[in-house]
């Protein structure tokens, strides 16, 4: 038999050290992790971005600080009951309230929020629950496009359809905050629904439940309360709108208390042009007023907010 040749270029072999074990592994997870080369520099990034994301917040929380401080600054002085109730003098001065604009601000909103949240938490539905994959992107990119619409175009719209031509009124004013709110409880509500599990659908289908009786008595109850987070705070989002308000809803009588959003041709006081048109005025007593008014609107917004985070955190402590 003739002997195999060797490979010329092979490095020569040193009889003195040890063969591979061919049974180790060729990574060993309990072993301790060994700093490579360029961990100072990614330590160095790391911290960077931290002490950014840091700043970004402080100032953050500063500036809304500055407006906190500034609004109660200016208008704690105005705050009363006779302010919280009472009516604004007719021909302008000194003394008064902003009792009908807190009447008909909160009617304004609280219409707009019985047009949009079942609106809103169907919509949810039907993209989590119904609607196909494609037609759920395309819903999907609706509720952003509609989201990310300036209300000032909403509000214009709102005048072509139901004030020109026919006068201002409530229902219009309610009418554009619920646009405005619908997209954000549909967004907020879906995103809620997608947190429940789906060994409760599963057990339901197992049930042999239909899926409408799935959605009403699984996936409804056990979403209810980001649903409801998700509707407060849509409705602490459209609650300072002016701009839609301003179009549709802005010429009334201050002095007078309106309860009929309907009122075909009647406008109803409302906060936010109140404080607009109380701030045109060369008068330091309306200067104050709506110091005072814009208080009253931001404390209605912080409410809002506070119920909202307590109904998240209780939500919480019953999850866990």
């Amino acid at each position: 038999m003739s002997e195999q040749q060797s490979d010329p270029t092979a490095p020569p072999s040193d009889p003195s050290s040890p063969l591979p074990d061919p049974t180790a592994p060729l990574f060993d997870p309990t072993a301790p992790l060994q700093p490579s080369g360029n961990l100072r520099r990614r330590e160095a990034v790391s911290s960077l971005v931290a002490f950014g994301a840091r700043a970004a917040a402080l100032l953050a929380l500063a500036v809304l600080m500055i407006v906190l401080y500034t609004v109660f600054k200016r208008g704690a002085g105005s705050l009363s009951l006779d302010f919280l109730t009472k009516s604004p003098p007719l021909f302008g001065g000194a003394g008064g309230g902003i009792g009908p604009e807190l009447v008909g601000t909160i009617i304004i909103v609280a219409l707009a929020a019985v047009i949009a949240a079942p609106v809103g938490v169907l919509v949810s539905l039907y993209v989590t629950e119904f609607a196909g994959a494609r037609v759920a992107r395309l819903l999907r990119s609706a509720l952003d496009l509609l989201q990310g619409m300036p209300s000032i175009i909403v509000g214009v719209v709102v005048f072509g359809l139901l004030v020109a031509g026919t006068g201002q009124s409530g229902y219009a004013a309610s009418l554009a905050l619920a646009i405005i709110m619908l997209p954000l409880i549909a967004r907020a509500c879906q995103e809620v629904i997608r947190l429940v599990p789906n060994s409760l659908r599963e057990a339901s289908d197992a049930l042999g439940m239909n899926k409408w009786r799935t959605v009403t008595g699984v996936v409804l109850p056990s979403a209810r309360s980001g649903i409801v987070t998700g509707t407060i705070l849509a409705i602490a989002r459209a609650a300072g709108e002016t701009a839609p308000v301003l179009l549709v809803c802005s010429v009334f009588d201050p002095t007078k208390f309106s309860l009929n959003p309907f009122a075909g041709n009647h406008a109803i006081p409302n906060i936010p042009v109140e404080i607009f048109t109380l701030s045109e005025q060369a008068d330091p007593a309306s200067f104050a007023r709506a110091w005072g008014a814009a208080l009253v609107l931001l404390m209605l917004i912080l409410i809002l907010n506070a119920v909202a985070r307590t109904i998240i955190a209780r939500s919480g402590r019953q999850g866990a």
